[in-house]
Formats: structure tokens, C-alpha cells, sequence
């Protein structure tokens, strides 16, 4: 048996020595973001559960073919030096690790650990239970957290405006802090930032500047093939540049981590820099097996300028009674720390985050008559869910004290009563409408494709016996999530197209026989398809989009890692073009939709735009590049990074240049209608 010291660490007795930016939030000690947990262990631990490296019980055990087991951290860092087994020295290198068997990672998590802050504490629990004790249980962990976000983030007040006549907003400069030291990187040609600019209104709330900050998060695949649950978008052949998380899959590794959120942008993978690679490079870099080492930068949001507050303000200034189109505070106080809420909570298909789907009668929520039916809850007793879970939200509740804060968001009235309406005609079997806020229609603003993507099409004419297929998988479909066209995901071997060689995976149907295909939906599309091969003679037009740069780019080494990536990916789930194909796609094409956001005169959008005119590239789209956390954009959830603005207030956007698009979104004071175009970002 291995001794492993129970010791309580001296900073225990006192938060004094704690810094909230090099605490590990999974572990509850301070450690450098690349060194292994440490847990304290209340028992001596069996050997056969000890690392032969660190002496210490296994971290994300990984078994050698030679028979051994180390830590993940552990055997990556020595096979980076050396190309065999600690132990018994034959050749090893890490792709041939696996991970270790369910019941021994079952018997490792069942481990008894102490938590790190126990002099106050005083509690113990398996080690898998140790994050979420820190995260929504232990009093010191949370008074840290609270802490530090008076230091660095603004309140939720803060971020909806205090007014405060003494003093005007002045000439702020714009300076994003980073953690690390890391200095926020200078604006790239064409960036405007509406949301960064202050009013000149006396009222206009203190902000000096966006928070931000440079974070190291480590994700680990099980399985070489486990898809992390991030949507990218970006890079150096975009007008984007960096390479931006759009959208975080529900229930994925990244989804179940928690630490990423849309906006983030990613600096590093493994100590790889994605500052000036391709999309495609990138995606590839992100594909890497077990550990991946990302270092982000996250907006935080504003930081007020007035440091004369009151550091504790008063709930006055966020509405307590949340309005319809508006979001707000309540707050429920149970009898007792185990009373039930009486709330049902749900997650929708069609919008990230939690919703309310139902007030028990008699319970404390009904009773008390501030929330509804279909609100979203952005946040319970300071724990963000924008993002977040039913089930991440019910562990908060059953965490607190009597005292639970909701902020949350209600829909309009108009929004409400058709949500209500589709609502029973779901409940009585009809096929349910997607919502007003999500709806799309067919772009009637023409433009050009940003610069290095443009698209050919193709046609192919065969003969054929009827009862051969054409040899073809596809996807897409006006009725999808993205109401995206119908796209090929495979050209079978054995299929008459195979042998054409014209038609390739990614290509765009447009039309077979003369019957278009562009508008259809997927089921549509399956029936025209079969309908028309049944013919002997068929006729295929299809479009192909190119992406210059990253083609160039990438050396036949790279090729080759993309493609037996691409094979993985074919092999987990069902292939999905990358973002960058669509942007060579002609816009009529496009289908967009309108987002209209609303504000106070107080208050910026909340988000920075990238494109316009420009010299070495010519007129490039404006993309929607930041989304700054706790601003209007942000809290309406439907804008993405890499949307394309292609119209305000039904006005085009074509031909416009950054001095001409800044004035029109600051005349809008209290709201404005964005048009815009969304593609799914690349899947990883």
C-alpha cells in the first residue's frame, strides 16, 4: 500500500493567500495550469492505483501495451523527452496508449479526498464529487469567486447601467486586461467595435473598458474519434482572422467541461499558434487525439470606470419584476435550505441555455408570482446558464442557502402568445413551426463572396439503367436548423457518379432534370431525387465553392492529416461541410433572417463587426466578429460570431465602409433590426 499524506494546506485557515486566478477550479489548489491536480486523500491508496511516475494516484489513467499505467499527464510529459516506458523500458510511444478500463476509473473516482479548504469546510467526498462541491457547495471556494468577481467583473446591475449624473463618461480609451499579461491584439483592418463606443449623454454608464482574459483549458478525449462539441469559425483566410468559437454542441465534451463559451477566441492548441493559420489548418490542429491543451481568449464583459461606488449596490437599478422583452432580478426565500422551488426546468431544441417550463401550483415560485412560464434564467445566484443546463441549474438550487437569485429574461408579449399558441398545437401532434425569432427567408440582398472565395458550377449528363443509383448521400434542406441547401456528404463507389468523377462531396445541388432544387427541403429533395434517377437519361447541376488561400496553404502533409481526419469524422457522425464552404456560395443562395435587438440610450449593442472596404482586399462583408458579455446582443442570444451583417434597418450594408456603418448603428438608440446570414460554424 502507498502512503499518500493527508495534509491540509496552510492557506486553509485563511483565504488571505489565495489567488482566485491560479486557483484550479477542478481540484480547489493552486497549480500551474499544466501541472497535475492535487488531491488531499483521507486513506492510503492500494499501489496498483499510483502512478509510476508522480508516486501520486492515477489523474485520467492510461494503460501502456507493455502493461503499465500512468497518469495522462504524467506519460505525455516523459514521452515528449524520451521514447519508452519508464518501467520497463521498451519502445512506447503515446498514440498507443489507451485509456484505462471503466472499473478502474470508477475505482479511482470513488477515491475519499478532503476538501482543499476543510479547516472551514469540514467536508469529504469522493474525488468525482469534488468540482461540483467547490463549484456550488463550499463556502470558501464560493466566497473567492464572489471576490474576485467584484475586483475584475462588473455586477449584473453594473452591466445594465447605473446612472450617475456627478460625473460624465469622458474619453475612455479602449484596454482589455488580460491574465498573464497578455495584451489584447490591435484591431485588424476594417474592424469597427460599436459595442465598445460610449455615449457622450451624461447618463451613459461608467465603462472604461472590456475585460477579457487568457485562459488555459484542457479538454481530454476518451476516445481518439470523441468529438469535443465546438463549432469554429475564422481564420487567416477569412475576413475574421482569429479563430472563434461560435456555438458550444449541447451534451459534448466541451458542453459537459463547462469553461468554453461562444466568443472565446483560440489562441493556441498544444502550443501551436492559430494566430495566422487557415480554417482548414486550424479545424486539423483541433482534431489532435486525447489531451488538448487550448489557451483562449474570453471576454468578461465592461469594466465601470467609477470605483466610488458602492461596492455593494442596491438591486434598484436591474428590474426586480422582470417586463416583457426585458430581463431581470427576482429573488425566492425558502422556509428552510431543503424546501423545493416547485419549477420545472426544460432545454429547447432550436436556443441554447434553461428555460421555465412550468410553476407548480402552491409552490414557492407560484406563490410568489415574479417568474413565468417560458422565461430563460441567465443566471441563478451567480452562476452563468446562458449556457448552461437544466440539470447544471437544479445542482445550484439544491446547493444554496435559503436565499436563491434568478436573473432571467422574458420574451415579448407577441413572442409569448405564438410560443403559447405553437405550444398546443405541438402538444396535439402537429408538426411545430420553428419560432418567429428563428425564422428565415430567401436573401434578396446580392453581393459578392468575400475576398479569396468564389464558387464554379458543374453539370453532368448520363445515361443510365433506371434501376441504377445515382450513388449519393445528402444533407441539409431549407427545414434544418440552418435552413441550409441540399449538399452531397458522399459519392458512393458504387454509383454511376463515382465512375463520372464530376460530382465530389461537398458540392451543392441545384437542380436534376431541370427541377430546381435550391429551395426544397430534405424530404423534398429525397423525393425529387428518386423520382427523377428512375429516369434513363439525367441531368445534374451542381455548385462547387472554392477557398483559395486555404488550399495554397496547406502543404500535402497537412492534406493528408486533414483527410484521415475527415475519415474519423465520417466514421463518428455524418460528414458536415466546413464553415469556410460556404462562403464562396452566391447569395441568392442565402437565406437570412432579421434579429432586432433593444437597449436603453445607456447601454452599447454589444458587439465589435470586422469587414468593410479595404484597400489590399476591396469591399469585403461585414461579419460579426465579438459578442461582449452582459450586453444587449449577448442577452438576446441569437446573433453569433461569424454572422454576416448583410442589412440595417432593411438597409444594405453593400458598399458601405466602416465610417459610414459606425453613425448608423449609434443613431439607433433604443433599437435596431439586424439582417443577417448564418452559417454553421466547422464541427470539431
Amino acid at each position: 500500500m502507498t502512503s499518500t499524506e493527508t495534509k491540509v494546506s496552510s492557506s486553509s485557515s485563511s483565504t488571505a493567500g489565495l489567488s482566485w486566478a491560479r486557483l484550479c477550479k477542478e481540484c480547489g489548489q493552486q497549480h500551474e495550469g499544466q501541472e497535475s491536480h492535487l488531491y488531499e486523500y483521507q486513506d492510503e491508496v492500494d499501489d496498483e492505483l499510483v502512478c509510476h511516475i508522480c508516486l501520486q494516484p492515477l489523474l485520467r489513467p492510461m494503460d501502456t501495451p507493455c502493461g503499465h499505467t500512468y497518469c495522462f499527464l504524467c506519460i505525455s510529459n516523459f514521452l515528449k523527452e524520451q521514447d519508452f516506458c519508464p518501467v520497463d523500458r521498451q519502445r512506447l510511444q503515446l498514440h498507443q496508449c489507451r485509456p484505462s478500463s471503466l472499473l478502474v476509473r470508477n475505482l479511482l473516482d470513488k477515491l475519499i479526498v478532503m476538501c482543499p479548504h476543510y479547516v472551514e469546510c469540514q467536508q469529504q467526498m469522493q474525488r468525482c464529487e469534488l468540482q461540483p462541491h467547490l463549484l456550488n457547495r463550499c463556502p470558501v471556494f464560493r466566497r473567492l469567486r464572489e471576490e474576485a468577481e467584484k475586483r475584475k467583473r462588473p455586477s449584473w446591475n453594473e452591466l445594465k447601467g447605473r446612472k450617475d449624473d456627478s460625473e460624465s463618461s469622458g474619453d475612455a480609451k479602449i484596454s482589455a486586461s488580460l491574465s498573464r499579461n497578455a495584451s489584447r491584439p490591435q484591431p485588424d483592418p476594417g474592424l469597427i467595435n460599436p459595442a465598445y463606443e460610449e455615449s457622450e449623454e451624461d447618463n451613459t454608464p461608467l465603462r472604461s473598458s472590456l475585460v477579457a482574459e487568457a485562459n488555459l483549458v484542457e479538454l481530454f478525449r476518451e476516445e481518439p474519434e470523441e468529438v469535443l462539441g465546438l463549432r469554429i469559425v475564422g481564420g487567416k483566410d477569412t475576413p475574421l482572422g482569429n479563430i472563434v468559437i461560435q456555438e458550444i454542441v449541447r451534451e459534448s465534451l466541451a458542453a459537459r467541461d463547462g469553461r468554453l463559451a461562444p466568443g472565446d477566441h483560440i489562441l493556441e492548441v498544444n502550443d501551436i499558434s492559430l494566430a495566422s493559420v487557415p480554417h482548414a489548418r486550424a479545424i486539423a490542429v483541433l482534431q489532435q487525439p486525447a489531451l488538448l491543451r487550448l489557451t483562449v481568449m474570453q471576454e468578461k464583459g465592461f469594466k465601470i470606470r467609477d470605483q466610488r461606488a458602492d461596492p455593494h449596490p442596491s438591486t434598484s437599478s436591474t428590474p426586480q419584476h422582470p417586463t416583457h422583452g426585458t430581463h431581470g432580478n427576482v429573488t425566492l426565500m425558502k422556509s428552510q435550505r431543503s424546501e423545493p422551488l416547485g419549477i420545472k426546468l426544460i432545454r429547447k431544441s432550436e436556443e441554447s441555455g434553461v428555460f421555465i417550463l412550468d410553476l407548480l401550483s402552491g409552490g414557492l415560485a407560484a406563490r410568489d408570482g415574479k417568474l413565468r412560464n417560458n422565461d430563460k434564467v441567465l443566471a441563478i445566484n451567480g452562476h452563468d446558464l446562458r449556457h448552461g443546463t437544466p440539470e447544471s441549474a437544479a445542482q445550484i438550487i439544491q446547493g444554496s442557502e435559503v436565499r436563491v437569485n434568478f436573473v432571467v429574461m422574458r420574451p415579448t408579449e407577441a413572442q409569448e402568445d405564438r410560443g403559447s399558441s405553437k405550444e398546443g398545437q405541438h402538444s396535439r401532434g402537429s408538426r411545430r413551426l420553428p419560432e418567429p425569432q428563428y425564422f428565415r427567408r430567401r436573401t434578396t440582398y446580392m453581393k459578392d463572396p468575400p475576398g479569396g472565395f468564389s464558387s464554379q458550377e458543374k453539370t453532368v449528363s448520363l445515361k443510365k439503367e433506371p434501376r441504377l443509383s445515382l450513388g449519393i448521400t445528402i444533407a441539409g434542406g431549407r427545414d434544418c436548423r440552418s435552413r441550409l441547401p441540399v449538399y452531397i456528404t458522399s459519392v458512393q463507389p458504387v454509383g454511376v457518379l463515382h465512375r463520372d468523377g464530376t460530382i465530389k462531396k461537398g458540392d451543392i445541388l441545384l437542380s436534376i432534370n431541370g427541377v430546381d432544387l435550391t429551395q426544397l427541403t430534405y424530404s423534398e429533395a429525397v423525393s425529387v431525387l428518386k423520382a427523377q434517377t428512375a429516369q434513363s437519361q439525367v441531368f445534374l447541376r451542381v455548385i462547387q465553392t472554392i477557398s483559395e488561400e486555404s488550399e495554397d496553404d496547406i502543404d500535402a502533409t497537412n492534406k493528408d492529416e486533414l483527410d484521415s481526419m475527415d475519415e474519423l469524422r465520417d466514421e463518428a457522425f455524418n460528414w458536415t461541410p466546413l464553415w469556410t464552404r460556404w462562403l464562396g456560395l452566391p447569395s441568392h443562395m442565402h437565406w437570412c433572417r432579421d434579429i432586432v435587438l433593444q437597449k436603453t440610450n445607456s447601454e452599447s449593442w454589444g458587439f465589435s463587426i470586422v469587414g468593410g472596404y479595404e484597400e489590399s482586399r476591396g469591399q469585403q462583408p461585414f461579419f460579426i466578429k465579438t459578442i461582449v458579455p452582459g450586453t444587449p446582443a449577448h442577452f438576446d442570444g441569437r446573433l453569433k460570431c461569424g454572422d454576416e451583417i448583410v442589412a440595417v434597418n432593411g438597409a444594405t450594408t453593400v458598399g458601405m465602409n466602416n465610417s459610414s456603418l459606425i453613425p448608423m448603428l449609434k443613431l439607433q438608440k433604443n433599437k435596431v433590426t439586424l439582417t443577417v446570414v448564418s452559417w454553421p460554424g466547422s464541427l470539431v
